[in-house]
Protein backbone atom coordinates (compact mmCIF):
# COMPACT_ATOMS: atom_id res chain seq x y z
CA UNK A 1 0.00 0.00 0.00
CA UNK A 2 1.25 3.19 -0.72
CA UNK A 3 1.62 5.62 1.52
CA UNK A 4 2.28 8.59 -0.96
CA UNK A 5 1.08 9.17 -4.35
CA UNK A 6 2.53 12.17 -6.76
CA UNK A 7 -0.54 13.76 -7.01
CA UNK A 8 -1.44 13.91 -2.95
CA UNK A 9 1.96 14.99 -2.15
CA UNK A 10 1.64 18.26 -4.13
CA UNK A 11 -2.00 18.47 -3.18
CA UNK A 12 -0.11 18.85 0.02
CA UNK A 13 2.52 21.03 -0.38
CA UNK A 14 1.95 23.02 -3.18
CA UNK A 15 4.55 21.52 -5.08
CA UNK A 16 5.34 20.74 -8.29
CA UNK A 17 6.81 17.14 -9.31
CA UNK A 18 8.84 15.76 -12.18
CA UNK A 19 7.58 12.32 -12.55
CA UNK A 20 4.92 9.86 -11.40
CA UNK A 21 5.82 8.28 -7.90
CA UNK A 22 4.45 6.37 -5.03
CA UNK A 23 5.60 6.56 -1.82
CA UNK A 24 5.82 3.58 0.87
CA UNK A 25 7.53 5.67 3.38
CA UNK A 26 8.84 8.99 4.15
CA UNK A 27 12.97 9.34 5.41
CA UNK A 28 14.90 12.11 6.05
CA UNK A 29 18.86 9.44 6.46
CA UNK A 30 19.96 7.93 3.83
CA UNK A 31 21.64 5.49 6.23
CA UNK A 32 17.93 3.96 7.08
CA UNK A 33 16.37 4.75 3.83
CA UNK A 34 14.58 1.96 2.56
CA UNK A 35 13.57 1.60 -0.92
CA UNK A 36 10.47 3.29 -1.95
CA UNK A 37 10.77 6.15 0.70
CA UNK A 38 10.57 9.71 0.01
CA UNK A 39 13.34 10.94 0.53
CA UNK A 40 13.26 14.26 2.43
CA UNK A 41 16.31 16.85 1.63
CA UNK A 42 15.87 18.90 5.10
CA UNK A 43 18.66 21.47 5.75
CA UNK A 44 20.24 20.89 9.38
CA UNK A 45 23.56 19.86 10.54
CA UNK A 46 24.26 19.27 6.80
CA UNK A 47 22.19 20.19 3.36
CA UNK A 48 20.17 17.07 2.52
CA UNK A 49 20.28 18.46 -1.19
CA UNK A 50 24.00 17.40 -1.07
CA UNK A 51 22.50 13.33 -0.31
CA UNK A 52 19.70 13.23 -2.58
CA UNK A 53 21.48 11.27 -5.59
CA UNK A 54 22.82 8.58 -3.11
CA UNK A 55 19.23 8.37 -1.93
CA UNK A 56 17.80 7.90 -5.36
CA UNK A 57 20.32 5.36 -6.12
CA UNK A 58 19.15 3.46 -2.59
CA UNK A 59 15.95 2.97 -4.39
CA UNK A 60 14.16 6.20 -2.73
CA UNK A 61 10.31 6.86 -5.24
CA UNK A 62 11.04 10.52 -5.18
CA UNK A 63 13.09 13.32 -3.32
CA UNK A 64 11.62 16.23 -1.79
CA UNK A 65 13.83 19.56 -2.99
CA UNK A 66 13.66 22.89 -2.62
CA UNK A 67 16.33 23.61 -5.51
CA UNK A 68 17.51 20.55 -8.25
CA UNK A 69 20.59 19.62 -7.03
CA UNK A 70 23.66 19.52 -9.49
CA UNK A 71 23.98 16.09 -11.48
CA UNK A 72 20.90 14.29 -11.23
CA UNK A 73 20.00 13.40 -14.46
CA UNK A 74 16.74 14.76 -16.13
CA UNK A 75 14.02 12.49 -15.68
CA UNK A 76 14.90 12.21 -11.64
CA UNK A 77 11.63 12.12 -9.58
CA UNK A 78 11.59 15.32 -7.19
CA UNK A 79 8.83 16.59 -5.54
CA UNK A 80 10.17 20.72 -5.61
CA UNK A 81 8.61 22.86 -2.61
CA UNK A 82 9.86 26.34 -1.89
CA UNK A 83 11.34 25.46 1.38
CA UNK A 84 11.74 21.74 2.65
CA UNK A 85 10.85 22.31 6.08
CA UNK A 86 7.17 23.68 5.58
CA UNK A 87 6.69 20.79 2.80
CA UNK A 88 7.87 18.34 5.47
CA UNK A 89 4.95 20.12 7.97
CA UNK A 90 2.70 20.16 5.25
CA UNK A 91 2.53 16.62 4.49
CA UNK A 92 2.23 16.26 8.27
CA UNK A 93 -0.78 18.03 8.42
CA UNK A 94 -2.07 16.06 5.34
CA UNK A 95 -1.09 12.85 7.10
CA UNK A 96 -2.93 13.81 10.23
CA UNK A 97 -6.01 15.47 8.08
CA UNK A 98 -6.94 12.07 6.22
CA UNK A 99 -6.37 9.42 9.33
CA UNK A 100 -9.20 7.84 11.17
CA UNK A 101 -6.42 7.25 14.02
CA UNK A 102 -6.80 8.42 17.76
CA UNK A 103 -3.81 10.73 18.44
CA UNK A 104 -2.45 10.61 21.72
CA UNK A 105 0.55 13.36 22.38
CA UNK A 106 2.97 13.38 25.38
CA UNK A 107 5.42 15.54 26.75
CA UNK A 108 7.25 16.19 29.89
CA UNK A 109 10.56 16.90 31.43
CA UNK A 110 10.98 13.03 31.70
CA UNK A 111 9.62 9.75 30.28
CA UNK A 112 7.96 11.09 27.38
CA UNK A 113 9.56 9.01 25.24
CA UNK A 114 9.12 5.70 27.93
CA UNK A 115 5.64 6.62 28.12
CA UNK A 116 5.48 6.90 24.91
CA UNK A 117 6.93 3.09 23.99
CA UNK A 118 4.33 2.01 26.80
CA UNK A 119 1.57 3.47 24.78
CA UNK A 120 2.23 1.92 21.74
CA UNK A 121 2.64 -1.35 23.53
CA UNK A 122 -1.00 -1.36 25.23
CA UNK A 123 -2.69 0.68 22.58
CA UNK A 124 -0.88 -2.30 19.80
CA UNK A 125 -2.80 -4.69 21.18
CA UNK A 126 -6.21 -3.32 20.61
CA UNK A 127 -5.90 -1.67 16.82
CA UNK A 128 -3.19 -1.06 14.68
CA UNK A 129 -0.70 1.69 16.49
CA UNK A 130 2.02 4.00 14.45
CA UNK A 131 4.58 5.88 16.44
CA UNK A 132 8.04 7.09 15.71
CA UNK A 133 10.84 4.42 16.58
CA UNK A 134 13.01 7.27 17.94
CA UNK A 135 12.40 10.45 19.64
CA UNK A 136 11.19 12.42 16.81
CA UNK A 137 9.81 14.98 19.07
CA UNK A 138 10.91 18.51 17.95
CA UNK A 139 9.88 20.43 14.74
CA UNK A 140 11.18 18.38 12.08
CA UNK A 141 10.11 15.00 13.95
CA UNK A 142 6.59 15.70 14.76
CA UNK A 143 5.62 16.33 11.15
CA UNK A 144 7.88 13.31 10.08
CA UNK A 145 5.84 11.38 12.61
CA UNK A 146 2.35 12.73 11.08
CA UNK A 147 3.57 12.21 7.40
CA UNK A 148 4.69 8.57 8.16
CA UNK A 149 1.19 7.41 9.56
CA UNK A 150 -0.08 4.90 7.95
CA UNK A 151 -3.72 5.51 6.25
CA UNK A 152 -5.24 2.25 8.32
CA UNK A 153 -3.41 3.33 11.72
CA UNK A 154 -6.66 3.09 14.25
CA UNK A 155 -4.09 4.10 16.73
CA UNK A 156 -1.10 7.10 16.98
CA UNK A 157 1.20 8.36 19.53
CA UNK A 158 3.14 11.37 18.98
CA UNK A 159 5.82 12.33 21.32
CA UNK A 160 6.59 16.29 21.36
CA UNK A 161 9.75 18.02 23.12
CA UNK A 162 11.02 21.20 23.31
CA UNK A 163 13.88 23.23 24.33
CA UNK A 164 12.47 26.87 24.30
CA UNK A 165 9.62 28.69 24.96
CA UNK A 166 6.52 28.62 22.21
CA UNK A 167 7.41 25.15 20.52
CA UNK A 168 5.05 22.66 21.91
CA UNK A 169 1.97 24.91 20.98
CA UNK A 170 2.28 24.67 17.55
CA UNK A 171 3.27 20.92 17.24
CA UNK A 172 -0.02 20.09 19.25
CA UNK A 173 -1.81 21.75 16.76
CA UNK A 174 -0.03 19.75 13.99
CA UNK A 175 -0.87 16.56 16.07
CA UNK A 176 -4.51 17.76 17.24
CA UNK A 177 -4.37 14.81 19.63
CA UNK A 178 -7.97 13.43 21.51
CA UNK A 179 -5.66 12.76 24.59
CA UNK A 180 -2.66 15.12 25.66
CA UNK A 181 -0.56 13.82 28.45
CA UNK A 182 2.24 15.53 30.47
CA UNK A 183 4.12 12.74 32.35
CA UNK A 184 6.14 15.65 34.73
CA UNK A 185 7.65 18.94 34.82
CA UNK A 186 11.26 19.04 36.37
CA UNK A 187 14.22 21.41 36.09
CA UNK A 188 15.37 20.63 32.34
CA UNK A 189 16.36 23.37 29.50
CA UNK A 190 16.38 26.14 32.46
CA UNK A 191 18.65 28.15 30.08
CA UNK A 192 16.00 28.55 28.49
CA UNK A 193 13.39 29.84 30.86
CA UNK A 194 13.54 32.09 33.80
CA UNK A 195 11.79 29.33 36.49
CA UNK A 196 10.39 25.95 36.86
CA UNK A 197 6.78 27.68 36.16
CA UNK A 198 7.44 28.99 32.92
CA UNK A 199 8.59 25.24 31.71
CA UNK A 200 5.01 24.34 33.18
CA UNK A 201 3.33 26.75 31.31
CA UNK A 202 4.98 25.13 28.48
CA UNK A 203 4.30 21.90 28.74
CA UNK A 204 0.90 22.76 29.78
CA UNK A 205 0.46 24.29 26.09
CA UNK A 206 0.16 20.91 24.54
CA UNK A 207 -3.47 21.75 25.54
CA UNK A 208 -3.82 24.02 22.86
CA UNK A 209 -3.95 21.14 20.23
CA UNK A 210 -6.77 19.05 21.82
CA UNK A 211 -9.29 18.18 19.04
CA UNK A 212 -13.09 19.02 20.64
CA UNK A 213 -14.25 16.96 23.59
CA UNK A 214 -10.41 15.93 23.72
CA UNK A 215 -9.18 14.51 27.42
CA UNK A 216 -6.37 15.81 29.22
CA UNK A 217 -3.89 14.27 31.20
CA UNK A 218 -1.54 15.58 33.55
CA UNK A 219 0.89 14.68 36.74
CA UNK A 220 -0.94 16.24 39.98
CA UNK A 221 1.53 15.35 42.48
CA UNK A 222 3.98 18.80 41.49
CA UNK A 223 4.33 21.56 42.96
CA UNK A 224 3.48 22.99 39.50
CA UNK A 225 0.08 20.68 38.60
CA UNK A 226 -2.29 23.72 39.31
CA UNK A 227 -0.83 25.25 35.95
CA UNK A 228 -1.34 22.54 34.35
CA UNK A 229 -5.03 21.99 35.80
CA UNK A 230 -5.71 25.43 34.67
CA UNK A 231 -4.10 24.91 31.57
CA UNK A 232 -6.28 21.17 30.62
CA UNK A 233 -10.03 23.45 32.35
CA UNK A 234 -9.33 25.97 29.26
CA UNK A 235 -8.81 23.79 26.25
CA UNK A 236 -10.18 19.87 27.42
CA UNK A 237 -13.85 18.59 27.50
CA UNK A 238 -12.66 16.50 30.59
CA UNK A 239 -9.19 16.26 32.73
CA UNK A 240 -7.89 12.91 34.58
CA UNK A 241 -5.01 13.83 36.83
CA UNK A 242 -2.60 10.61 37.78
CA UNK A 243 0.07 10.42 40.85
CA UNK A 244 0.20 9.62 44.24
CA UNK A 245 -1.41 12.46 46.17
CA UNK A 246 -5.06 11.24 47.23
CA UNK A 247 -6.90 13.90 45.19
CA UNK A 248 -5.68 12.53 41.68
CA UNK A 249 -8.39 10.78 39.75
CA UNK A 250 -5.92 7.89 38.92
CA UNK A 251 -4.26 7.52 42.34
CA UNK A 252 -1.03 5.10 43.04
CA UNK A 253 -1.88 3.84 46.22
CA UNK A 254 1.50 1.04 46.73
CA UNK A 255 4.21 0.41 44.42
CA UNK A 256 6.26 -2.35 45.42
CA UNK A 257 9.47 -1.91 43.08
CA UNK A 258 11.06 -5.56 42.97
CA UNK A 259 14.53 -6.53 41.48
CA UNK A 260 13.06 -7.39 38.13
CA UNK A 261 9.22 -5.74 37.58
CA UNK A 262 7.83 -3.15 39.62
CA UNK A 263 3.97 -4.13 40.89
CA UNK A 264 1.75 -1.44 42.02
CA UNK A 265 -2.19 -0.66 43.34
CA UNK A 266 -4.28 2.17 41.58
CA UNK A 267 -7.58 3.83 42.54
CA UNK A 268 -9.24 4.52 38.92
CA UNK A 269 -12.61 5.95 39.09
CA UNK A 270 -13.17 4.62 42.29
CA UNK A 271 -12.10 1.18 41.42
CA UNK A 272 -8.97 -1.21 42.48
CA UNK A 273 -6.70 -2.22 39.95
CA UNK A 274 -3.45 -3.98 40.16
CA UNK A 275 -0.38 -3.97 37.84
CA UNK A 276 2.89 -4.05 37.02
CA UNK A 277 5.51 -3.28 34.54
CA UNK A 278 8.87 -5.19 33.47
CA UNK A 279 11.27 -3.52 35.05
CA UNK A 280 11.92 -2.00 38.31
CA UNK A 281 10.92 2.04 38.89
CA UNK A 282 8.34 3.82 40.74
CA UNK A 283 8.26 6.21 38.32
CA UNK A 284 7.69 3.44 35.65
CA UNK A 285 4.26 2.42 37.88
CA UNK A 286 3.75 6.18 38.20
CA UNK A 287 3.60 7.06 34.35
CA UNK A 288 2.10 3.60 33.75
CA UNK A 289 -1.11 5.34 35.57
CA UNK A 290 -1.09 7.67 33.27
CA UNK A 291 -1.22 5.09 30.12
CA UNK A 292 -4.39 3.18 31.96
CA UNK A 293 -6.04 6.68 32.21
CA UNK A 294 -5.73 6.94 28.89
CA UNK A 295 -6.79 3.59 27.67
CA UNK A 296 -10.06 4.53 29.95
CA UNK A 297 -10.49 8.33 28.04
CA UNK A 298 -10.03 6.16 24.43
CA UNK A 299 -12.94 3.64 25.34
CA UNK A 300 -10.75 0.58 25.42
CA UNK A 301 -10.18 -2.75 26.80
CA UNK A 302 -8.44 -2.06 30.22
CA UNK A 303 -8.26 -5.87 31.01
CA UNK A 304 -6.28 -6.39 27.90
CA UNK A 305 -4.03 -3.23 28.10
CA UNK A 306 -3.19 -4.60 32.35
CA UNK A 307 -2.23 -7.83 30.70
CA UNK A 308 -0.50 -5.98 27.57
CA UNK A 309 1.34 -3.45 30.19
CA UNK A 310 2.65 -6.07 31.87
CA UNK A 311 4.92 -7.10 29.21
CA UNK A 312 6.50 -3.77 28.65
CA UNK A 313 10.52 -3.06 29.32
CA UNK A 314 11.93 0.20 28.48
CA UNK A 315 14.66 -0.13 25.39
CA UNK A 316 18.64 0.57 25.57
CA UNK A 317 19.38 3.87 27.22
CA UNK A 318 16.67 4.26 29.09
CA UNK A 319 16.69 1.97 32.30
CA UNK A 320 17.01 -1.27 30.23
CA UNK A 321 18.79 -3.92 32.33
CA UNK A 322 20.70 -6.74 31.39
CA UNK A 323 23.52 -9.26 32.92
CA UNK A 324 27.01 -9.04 31.72
CA UNK A 325 29.04 -12.51 31.91
CA UNK A 326 32.66 -11.82 32.91
CA UNK A 327 33.72 -15.66 33.48
CA UNK A 328 33.42 -18.41 30.89
CA UNK A 329 34.19 -21.55 33.38
CA UNK A 330 31.92 -19.29 36.11
CA UNK A 331 28.22 -19.25 35.69
CA UNK A 332 27.55 -17.10 38.41
CA UNK A 333 30.49 -14.57 37.41
CA UNK A 334 27.89 -11.64 36.06
CA UNK A 335 27.13 -8.01 36.88
CA UNK A 336 24.23 -6.69 36.28
CA UNK A 337 23.82 -3.44 34.33
CA UNK A 338 21.58 -0.39 34.07
CA UNK A 339 22.00 1.51 30.80
CA UNK A 340 20.39 5.12 31.30
CA UNK A 341 22.40 6.78 29.37
CA UNK A 342 20.37 8.42 26.85
CA UNK A 343 19.08 11.45 29.22
CA UNK A 344 19.60 12.92 32.35
CA UNK A 345 17.96 15.99 34.48
CA UNK A 346 17.56 16.13 38.09
CA UNK A 347 14.07 14.36 38.06
CA UNK A 348 15.16 11.28 36.03
CA UNK A 349 18.92 10.72 37.76
CA UNK A 350 16.74 11.11 41.02
CA UNK A 351 14.31 7.87 39.87
CA UNK A 352 17.62 6.10 38.29
CA UNK A 353 19.03 6.56 41.47
CA UNK A 354 16.06 4.68 43.44
CA UNK A 355 15.78 1.64 41.33
CA UNK A 356 19.93 1.36 41.50
CA UNK A 357 19.08 1.76 45.63
CA UNK A 358 16.61 -1.17 45.33
CA UNK A 359 18.48 -3.59 43.43
CA UNK A 360 20.43 -6.53 45.12
CA UNK A 361 24.08 -7.12 44.71
CA UNK A 362 25.29 -10.52 44.93
CA UNK A 363 28.07 -11.62 47.57
CA UNK A 364 31.25 -14.00 47.34
CA UNK A 365 31.12 -14.43 43.65
CA UNK A 366 34.02 -11.75 42.84
CA UNK A 367 37.33 -11.07 43.78
CA UNK A 368 36.05 -8.53 46.06
CA UNK A 369 33.84 -10.59 48.02
CA UNK A 370 30.96 -8.33 48.59
CA UNK A 371 28.90 -7.03 45.47
CA UNK A 372 28.58 -3.14 45.44
CA UNK A 373 25.88 -0.85 43.74
CA UNK A 374 27.51 1.55 41.48
CA UNK A 375 27.00 4.69 39.59
CA UNK A 376 28.23 6.07 36.57
CA UNK A 377 26.84 9.62 36.35
CA UNK A 378 27.54 12.15 33.44
CA UNK A 379 26.95 15.94 33.62
CA UNK A 380 23.04 17.12 33.48
CA UNK A 381 22.90 19.69 30.24
CA UNK A 382 21.10 22.93 30.40
CA UNK A 383 20.05 23.33 34.41
CA UNK A 384 21.16 26.98 33.81
CA UNK A 385 22.89 28.86 36.85
CA UNK A 386 22.03 26.79 39.13
CA UNK A 387 23.41 23.88 37.67
CA UNK A 388 26.11 22.89 39.88
CA UNK A 389 24.25 24.05 42.96
CA UNK A 390 21.21 20.62 40.95
CA UNK A 391 24.16 18.40 40.76
CA UNK A 392 25.50 18.51 44.54
CA UNK A 393 21.92 18.35 45.16
CA UNK A 394 22.31 14.42 44.45
CA UNK A 395 24.36 13.96 47.39
CA UNK A 396 21.54 14.60 49.24
CA UNK A 397 18.98 12.20 47.67
CA UNK A 398 17.68 9.16 50.51
CA UNK A 399 18.96 6.73 47.56
CA UNK A 400 22.30 7.27 47.94
CA UNK A 401 22.41 6.34 51.42
CA UNK A 402 22.42 2.23 49.68
CA UNK A 403 24.84 3.35 47.00
CA UNK A 404 28.41 2.09 47.27
CA UNK A 405 30.36 3.94 45.01
CA UNK A 406 29.47 7.00 42.64
CA UNK A 407 31.89 8.01 39.89
CA UNK A 408 31.16 11.39 38.31
CA UNK A 409 32.12 12.10 34.63
CA UNK A 410 32.40 15.92 33.38
CA UNK A 411 32.92 19.36 35.01
CA UNK A 412 29.28 19.61 36.31
CA UNK A 413 29.77 16.44 38.30
CA UNK A 414 32.61 17.45 39.87
CA UNK A 415 30.31 19.36 42.07
CA UNK A 416 28.67 15.81 43.19
CA UNK A 417 31.61 14.25 43.47
CA UNK A 418 32.42 17.22 45.76
CA UNK A 419 29.60 16.86 47.88
CA UNK A 420 29.61 12.81 48.36
CA UNK A 421 30.85 11.44 51.90
CA UNK A 422 34.24 9.73 51.21
CA UNK A 423 33.30 6.08 51.29
CA UNK A 424 30.74 6.69 48.37
CA UNK A 425 33.60 8.86 46.06
CA UNK A 426 34.13 6.63 43.37
CA UNK A 427 36.59 8.64 40.18
CA UNK A 428 36.12 11.56 39.10
CA UNK A 429 36.86 12.18 35.36
CA UNK A 430 37.02 15.20 32.63
CA UNK A 431 35.45 12.61 29.91
CA UNK A 432 34.04 9.42 29.57
CA UNK A 433 37.26 7.94 27.70
CA UNK A 434 39.28 8.82 31.45
CA UNK A 435 36.98 6.99 32.96
CA UNK A 436 36.74 4.17 30.37
CA UNK A 437 39.90 2.95 30.95
CA UNK A 438 39.49 2.10 34.79
CA UNK A 439 36.61 -0.26 33.91
CA UNK A 440 38.29 -3.52 34.20
CA UNK A 441 39.20 -2.63 37.59
CA UNK A 442 36.47 -1.05 39.37
CA UNK A 443 34.28 -3.52 38.33
CA UNK A 444 33.72 -7.33 39.54
CA UNK A 445 31.10 -10.32 39.69
CA UNK A 446 28.24 -9.64 41.77
CA UNK A 447 28.27 -5.59 41.30
CA UNK A 448 25.12 -3.75 40.59
CA UNK A 449 26.20 -0.68 37.77
CA UNK A 450 24.11 2.39 36.75
CA UNK A 451 25.10 4.50 33.87
CA UNK A 452 23.40 7.70 33.65
CA UNK A 453 23.87 11.02 31.54
CA UNK A 454 23.07 13.66 29.15
CA UNK A 455 23.08 12.39 25.66
CA UNK A 456 26.15 14.73 24.69
CA UNK A 457 28.39 13.27 27.11
CA UNK A 458 28.69 10.04 25.82
CA UNK A 459 28.23 7.65 29.09
CA UNK A 460 26.92 4.90 25.98
CA UNK A 461 30.36 4.28 25.72
CA UNK A 462 30.95 3.74 28.99
CA UNK A 463 27.97 1.04 28.71
CA UNK A 464 29.37 -0.50 25.20
CA UNK A 465 32.13 -1.17 27.17
CA UNK A 466 30.30 -2.67 30.17
CA UNK A 467 29.40 -4.78 27.39
CA UNK A 468 32.80 -5.92 25.82
CA UNK A 469 33.75 -7.12 29.73
CA UNK A 470 30.95 -10.44 28.35
CA UNK A 471 33.12 -13.34 28.61
CA UNK A 472 30.85 -16.75 27.14
CA UNK A 473 27.09 -16.66 27.43
CA UNK A 474 25.03 -14.55 29.59
CA UNK A 475 22.63 -16.05 32.08
CA UNK A 476 19.13 -15.70 31.08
Amino acid sequence: MSLWTSAEAVVATGGRTTANWEARGVSIDTRTLKSGDLFVALEAARDGHDFVADALAKGAAAALVSRVPEGLPEDAPLLIVEDVQAGLEALGHAGRARTKAKVVSVTGSVGKTSTKEMLRQVLGGQGKTHAAEASYNNHWGVPLTLARMPRDADFAVIEIGMNHPGEIAPLARMARPHVAMVTIVAPAHLEAFESIEGIAREKASIFEGLEPRGTAIYNGDLPTSPILSETAARYAKRSISFGEAAPNHHRVTDVQVKDAATVAHLRAWRQPVLYKVAVPGRHFAVNAAAVLATVWALGLDRARALCDLGAWSPGAGRGHRERISLDIAQTDAWIELIDDSYNANPASMGAALEVLAGAEPRHDVGRVGKGRRIAYLGDMKELGPTARALHAGLADLPAMARIDRVHCVGPLMHALWKALPREKQGHWAEDVQSMQARLARDLDAGDVVLVKGSLSMGLGRLVDAIRKMRQGTDPS
